[in-house]
Formats: C-alpha cells, sequence, structure tokens
C-alpha cells in the first residue's frame, strides 16, 4: 500500500501471471475459446514431463521485445507440459559479445518472471562442436573454402560451386588445423558444409560452418581461433543438451532443412521445430545491428533509450513487466505475420497502471495563469485527499489551497468573462474578468463560489497552488526514430532517421513529487500517465515522460 510518505506506485511490484490458461499434458496448451489466442499448436511427439525448450540469446546486445516473446513462448510450453527450460548463450563470435550484455539479458529476464532450469553456454561445447566439424570434413560432408566473401556469396545466390569444393579431405583437414593455428593460410579460409550447390533452397547452397575469428572471447579467453557458426551450432547444442522442441521465428524457416541436414549428417538425435512469427511494430527497428548504429551514431542516450524496443526502454518508458507480458502472452505462437501499431501494447499497459497510478497535478510552465480568487484563504492550507478516488489503498496526498492558484493556458483559453467553472477537489469559482495581451491570456480575477453546483458547470479544471510549494519538473514525450513504418531489407536506415524524436516541455507541479522515487508512474490528470526518470533535488527538476495510453495525443511535443 502506498501512502503520503512513499508516494510511487510501481504495478511490476504486483504479482505477475499472465499465461493464457491452458491445458497441459500430453494435448499441449489450449487458447481460449473466446477469441483469444490459439496455444494448442500439437507439438510434434511432445509428452508431459518429457519437454525441453530453449531460448537462446546472443550476448551482443540487450533484451528487446522480439526476445521477450520467443523467451516467454518458450517458457510457456515448458511449464505447460511440465517440462525443462534451458536458457543459453549462443557465444560464438567473440566479436560482437560481451559479459554486459550477458549479464543484462538476465537480469531482464528475472524482471519478466523468465527463469530457466539451468543457464550454458554454447562456448561449453567448443571442443565437441570441433570434433563433429572434423567428423564432417573425414566424412566428405565439408570442406574448407578460401573463396573471398563477396564472390562466396554472389556464388552461392546464382548456385556455382566453388573451386575448392573438391578438395581431398586429406588437403581439408590441414587446412583446418592451419586455421586451428591462426596461420596465414589458415585466417584466408573458411569450413562449408558440403550439401548441395544447386537446390533452390539457397540455405543449403553449402553454408559456412566454422570461421577464424583473432578476438578474443569474454568466457574462453585466446584459447581458440575458430568458432562455429549459429546454423552449425544451434542444432549440435540442442541435440546434447535433450532439448525436445525448438521453438523459433519464421524468419528461420528457410534454414530448417538445414538444421535437420547437420543432425542427420552427424548421426544426432532428431530434435523438433516449430515455427512462430516474430513480433514487430511499426516504425520500429528490431535489429540489433541496426539498433547498434543508433547508439555508435549518439542519437540515443544508449540501449536503455525510452524510444528503444529494448525491455529496458520499454520499461524506462513506463511500460510494465505485467502489461508487456499480457500483450506478448496474448499474441500466441501463431505463424501469422503482423506489424503491430504501438497503441495496441500501451493499450494492454493503461490496463494495468490505470486502477493504481496515482492521481497529481501539473501545469504547463510557458504562459502559465495566474488566477486571483476573492474568497480564498487568507493564508495558503494544506488539506490530505486520496491520491486515488477508485483505490483507497493507494493512500493520501497533500493538496495546498490558496488565493492564488496556476492553471494552463489551454484551458483559460476556453474560458468566457462570468462563467462558472469546477476547480476539481475544491469547487466552483466565477471568472469575473479575463486580462489579455493581445491572444494571450495573462492573468484572472475570480470569485471562489464553493455553494455552487459542479454538475452544472461545463469545464473541470486541473489548478496548482501558485506557492513556493509548486515544484519544478519537465514532462518528456518521444515520437519515433525513423520515419518509414518498415525498412525494407535494402534500405539504409540513416536515410529515415526522423530529426525530432524528443520534446520538453517545463511544468510545475505539486508538492508530492518531491517525496517521488525514479521509476514511480502516476497520472497528471487531465494530462495522461507518466514515468519518473530523474527524482526532484533541490536546482533540480523532476524528469517525468509521458508514457502513451493507446489512444490519447498530447497536446504538446509527439503525436502518438
Amino acid at each position: 500500500m502506498s501512502n503520503a510518505s512513499n508516494p510511487g506506485t510501481k504495478p511490476d511490484e504486483a504479482k505477475v501471471d499472465n499465461a493464457p490458461k491452458g491445458g497441459k499434458g500430453t494435448k499441449g496448451a489450449k487458447g481460449n475459446k473466446g477469441g483469444g489466442p490459439n496455444y494448442n499448436i500439437n507439438l510434434v511427439n511432445a509428452k508431459d514431463g518429457e519437454v525441453v525448450t530453449r531460448f537462446p540469446p546472443e550476448p551482443s546486445g540487450y533484451l528487446h521485445i522480439g526476445h521477450a516473446k520467443a523467451a516467454l513462448l518458450n517458457q510457456y510450453f515448458a511449464q505447460a507440459y511440465h517440462g525443462k527450460l534451458i536458457i543459453r548463450f549462443d557465444d560464438t563470435n567473440p566479436s560482437k559479445e560481451k559479459m554486459e550484455f550477458q549479464n543484462a539479458i538476465l537480469e531482464d529476464l528475472e524482471l519478466l518472471g523468465i527463469k530457466g532450469d539451468v543457464v550454458t553456454y554454447s562456448s561449453d561445447y567448443f571442443q565437441q562442436m570441433y570434433d563433429y566439424c572434423v567428423q564432417l570434413i573425414k566424412d566428405g560432408k565439408a570442406y574448407a573454402d578460401d573463396t573471398p566473401v563477396e564472390q562466396m556469396r554472389q556464388e552461392r545466390t546464382e548456385g556455382i560451386a566453388s573451386h575448392r569444393r573438391e578438395r581431398t579431405v586429406e588437403e581439408n583437414l590441414k587446412v583446418f588445423q592451419d586455421m586451428t593455428d591462426a596461420t596465414e593460410e589458415g585466417l584466408k579460409n573458411c569450413i562449408r558444409a558440403k550439401i548441395s550447390m544447386t537446390t533452390p533452397n539457397k540455405a543449403l547452397r553449402d553454408p559456412v560452418i566454422y570461421r577464424c575469428n583473432l578476438t578474443p572471447h569474454h568466457r574462453t579467453g585466446n584459447k581458440w581461433k575458430v568458432y562455429p557458426t549459429y546454423d552449425f551450432c544451434c542444432p549440435i547444442v540442442d541435440s546434447i543438451e535433450g532439448v525436445t522442441h525448438a521453438l523459433r521465428t519464421i524468419e528461420y524457416r528457410d534454414r530448417n532443412a538445414q538444421y535437420e541436414w547437420m543432425l542427420k549428417a552427424l548421426g544426432l538425435r532428431k530434435v523438433y521445430i516449430w515455427d512462430f512469427s516474430r513480433i514487430s511494430f511499426v516504425k520500429t527497428l528490431l535489429s540489433k545491428r541496426k539498433l547498434q548504429w543508433f547508439v555508435d551514431q549518439k542519437l540515443v542516450t544508449g540501449w536503455d533509450d525510452p524510444r528503444f524496443p529494448t525491455v529496458r526502454g520499454v520499461r524506462r518508458r513506463g511500460m510494465t513487466i505485467e502489461g508487456l507480458r499480457t500483450f506478448i502472452l496474448g499474441q500466441g505462437p501463431s505463424k501469422n505475420i503482423l506489424n503491430f501499431d504501438w497503441s495496441l501494447i500501451w493499450a494492454t499497459n493503461k490496463k494495468v497502471i490505470d486502477p493504481v497510478a496515482p492521481r497529481h497535478v501539473a501545469v504547463i510552465k510557458q504562459n502559465v495563469v495566474k488566477i486571483n480568487i476573492e474568497g480564498g484563504p487568507a493564508e495558503s492550507y494544506t488539506e490530505e485527499k486520496p491520491r486515488h478516488k477508485k483505490n483507497p489503498d493507494v493512500g493520501i496526498k497533500k493538496i495546498v489551497y490558496s488565493s492564488e492558484i496556476y492553471i494552463d493556458q489551454d484551458d483559460a483559453q476556453t474560458f468566457k468573462d462570468d462563467e462558472e467553472v469546477t476547480l476539481m477537489d475544491w469547487g466552483n469559482a466565477i471568472m469575473k474578468t479575463i486580462h489579455k495581451d493581445g491572444d494571450t491570456i495573462t492573468g484572472i480575477d475570480a470569485v471562489l463560489n464553493l455553494e455552487g453546483d459542479f454538475r452544472k458547470t461545463e469545464k473541470k479544471v486541473t489548478w496548482l497552488a501558485a506557492t513556493d510549494e509548486a515544484t519544478p519538473a519537465v514532462l518528456v514525450d518521444f515520437d519515433y526514430l525513423i520515419t518509414k513504418e518498415k525498412l525494407a531489407e535494402t534500405d539504409d536506415v540513416a536515410d529515415f532517421v526522423n530529426p525530432n524524436t524528443e520534446f520538453k516541455t517545463p511544468a510545475l507541479a505539486d508538492l508530492n513529487v518531491r517525496d517521488m522515487k525514479e521509476g514511480d508512474i502516476i497520472q497528471f490528470e487531465r494530462k495522461g500517465y507518466y514515468r519518473l526518470d530523474k527524482a526532484y533535488s533541490e536546482g533540480s527538476p523532476a524528469v517525468f515522460f509521458t508514457i502513451p495510453d493507446g489512444k490519447v495525443v498530447q497536446k504538446y511535443g509527439a503525436k502518438k
């Protein structure tokens, strides 16, 4: 429970249990009959107590909402079948990976309520994968190739076999050893699986399975100079670790045949694959490479920037874990590809925060209007009021009453002389005289009329006592980072950067803001929901980020 001395409300602290209510056992989880997601996907050969799923993030960036969907679905089916979830770091590319990312991913998964039965690392299996590569070479199913990268890419596109494809086993083993030793000759080569160069499925056209990399690995240091590719590593480690069902996004569908070829060629246990659609949003990037570009160009403050689709970014913007889980699990494991509007997920989030977000007041500082109230208190005084009229558990707040108050210029512009208006949480007042300088209202003289009937007034406005307790604040709104609904693979992200994405509005807020803590979520009445990003301190305003609610267009800043 919140109270006046503990003003912040953090919906994330509430118990979260948002998995769709599904069946269990060999029939799997079922969707609801009311038009909700269908979880009855009939996983092949799924047996209660024996299903093992995995979530294999690469520690090369922060978790974004696309990863969150994959993690939540894998967790869901592991639990639905009373099975096991493996969190495995696919750490096979030392050039991109950092311990910072690995630790952040674990923290974000924990926030999402996802805890694997075990945490593993692909790097734990480097020796076994190396031995399997040697086995493929000895079996004539892999070869060493020093074809330049661009030429190799072109040949794969056109279905042209490499001139190295028919190297002898002995020659291939020698080159692989040279690669292992990082000799001059070895560094020119990679190892390719010998599948087919004529198949229509280009993923099967002799993909690279091992390559050299001299960058020290964040876990194994300088021990290795050669590393397996994801396409080689994934099926092997899935099979070794006992994964029964690999649930992954539909973008891998063309590579499913490749996955199955690896297992068959190495005589490894079969793993069943289920494809589900990747979650995507309009004007949003989910490519770690492109997100990294924004970070490198200093167009954002970091991976937790509130404009980023990372778990940390959307949380900093005001997304609750409960809202995020509810939305993602609400989409289910469908294969249908959809490009969502952000309003949908924010509308889900609103349902979480609205019942518990304390109600407070802020007025825009620019052209703020002071009202002198005849009949107001001779001296200012403070009363305690509910912080949420419909939820007493949220606690109480302090409201300062004074004969001088501030209101927004926009509200004042709607008033007429002698109009009776309701001052919320106080009573009615009659606007006797409105003073102007051109089109700008500079002040109002009013008469308090507490006997007036608020049901008969057309306008109900928020206000703030014009005293020293009025607390400096900044309201920050945001727009999309890119201007195009959906970027094509060939698009250069630099051509579609939105030059104006952050909008700061100085404001004055009620005195309760002074006791709030970073992360608190509130509603400024008649303005919207906000998350406190930086707490107030003497000489430094409180900084609030707007939380979209799925429908409201702010009066200032960016349109949603």
